[in-house]
C-alpha cells in the first residue's frame, strides 16, 4: 500500500499478568479477593468483545492491517462500504466535522461529503495497544491528501481507531474512532 509507519506496540498482555499475580499473592496473604480471567465483555464497552477463553491475541500486523482496509474503502468512494466497517453503534468523532456521528447514518452522511474530497490517507505515525484476543487501541498521526475542484490540500491529523472483533463474523469493526486537525496544521 506504501503507508509509512513507526512500528511501536505496546502489548497490554504483561500487565494483565502482572495484575493476576499482585491478585494471588493479596489472596495467599489472607486477604479477600476474586479475579476472573474470563471477565464478561458485555459489562464494558460495547460488548463487541466477548470471547472464548482461548481465542489467541491479534498480531501487531493484524490491527495495523484495519486501517489498510478502511484506507481502501475509502478509495471505493462508497460511503456505505466505509460505514461497514464500523460496528452497529460505533462512535466517529470525524477529521472536517465538528459533528459526533453515533450511528450508521450519521457516519454514512459524514463519508458521503468527506469521500467527494478523493481522500488518500497515509499513517505517519502509529501506537498499537493490544486490551484483549478482541479488542485493540491504534492511535497516531496521519495525512490525507484531498482532491476538491482539481486543487490538491493536505491535512494532517491525529487518530485513535478502537476495534473490536465480532465473534460471529471474525472481523475487526471499529466502535470508536477519533480524529481531529493538528492545531498547528
Amino acid at each position: 500500500m506504501g503507508f509509512m509507519r513507526k512500528n511501536t506496540v505496546r502489548n497490554r498482555a504483561s500487565w494483565a499478568v502482572a495484575a493476576s499475580s499482585l491478585l494471588l499473592l493479596t489472596a495467599a496473604s489472607g486477604a479477600t479477593a476474586v479475579a476472573s480471567a474470563d471477565t464478561d465483555a458485555e459489562t464494558f464497552g460495547h460488548g463487541h468483545g466477548h470471547h472464548h477463553p482461548h481465542t489467541p491475541y491479534p498480531t501487531q500486523a493484524e490491527i495495523r492491517a484495519q486501517f489498510d482496509t478502511w484506507n481502501d474503502a475509502l478509495a471505493t468512494l462508497d460511503p456505505e462500504a466505509v460505514a461497514d466497517l464500523y460496528a452497529p453503534d460505533g462512535v466517529l468523532l470525524p477529521t472536517l466535522s465538528n459533528q459526533i456521528r453515533s450511528d450508521r447514518d450519521g457516519i454514512v452522511d459524514y463519508f458521503e461529503h468527506f469521500l467527494a474530497k478523493y481522500p488518500v490517507g497515509e499513517i505517519n505515525e502509529s501506537y498499537v495497544d493490544i486490551l484483549s484476543p478482541t479488542s485493540a487501541v491504534d492511535s497516531g498521526s496521519y495525512t490525507f491528501t484531498l482532491t476538491e475542484d482539481g486543487v490538491t490540500s493536505t491535512v494532517d491529523a491525529r487518530y485513535t481507531f478502537v476495534y473490536e472483533k465480532d465473534q460471529a463474523t471474525g472481523d475487526w469493526l471499529i466502535v470508536s474512532h477519533h480524529s481531529s486537525a493538528n492545531p498547528e496544521g
